[in-house]
C-alpha cells in the first residue's frame, strides 16, 4: 500500500479525532470552570461553521489557472471560508487576552480550550 491509499483509509478517522478533541477541550474547560461561562464563546461553533463551508467544496471542482476565468462563486465561498476561519481563530485569542486581564472572569484554560479548539477544528 502506498501512502495515498492509507491516507484514503485512516484519513476520514484521524481527522474526526482532532476534531472530537478539539470540541473536547472546549467541554471539559466549561465544565471545570468555577465560573458560569457565557455563551459569548462562539468562536468555536464559528470554527466549525467554516469547516463545514470547507467541506462543502469537492477538490476536483477548483480550477488552479490564474488566467481562465474560474467559477467565482466557488471562489467566493472558499474566501468566505477562510475568513470565518480566520476570524474565528483572532475571536478566540482575543477570548484568550480577556479571559487572562480579567479576574472575576473565568480562568485560563477557558481561553487557552477556546483557542486549542478553533486550532483544532480548523487543522482537522
Amino acid at each position: 500500500m502506498d501512502l495515498g491509499e492509507l491516507w484514503a483509509i485512516f484519513g476520514p478517522g484521524v481527522s474526526g479525532a482532532v476534531f472530537g478533541a478539539g470540541w473536547w477541550f472546549w467541554v471539559d474547560a466549561v465544565v471545570c470552570s468555577s465560573v458560569k461561562v457565557s455563551f459569548r464563546s462562539l468562536a468555536g461553533i464559528f470554527a466549525s461553521l467554516a469547516a463545514l463551508m470547507f467541506n462543502c467544496v469537492r477538490k476536483e471542482d477548483i480550477d488552479y489557472s490564474p488566467y481562465e476565468e474560474g467559477e467565482w462563486r466557488l471562489k467566493l465561498w472558499l474566501f468566505i471560508a477562510y475568513v470565518v476561519s480566520f476570524v474565528s481563530l483572532a475571536a478566540s485569542v482575543g477570548l484568550l487576552i480577556q479571559d487572562s486581564l480579567v479576574k472575576t472572569g473565568p480562568s485560563a484554560w477557558t481561553g487557552v480550550a477556546g483557542v486549542l479548539q478553533c486550532v483544532f477544528v480548523l487543522i482537522r
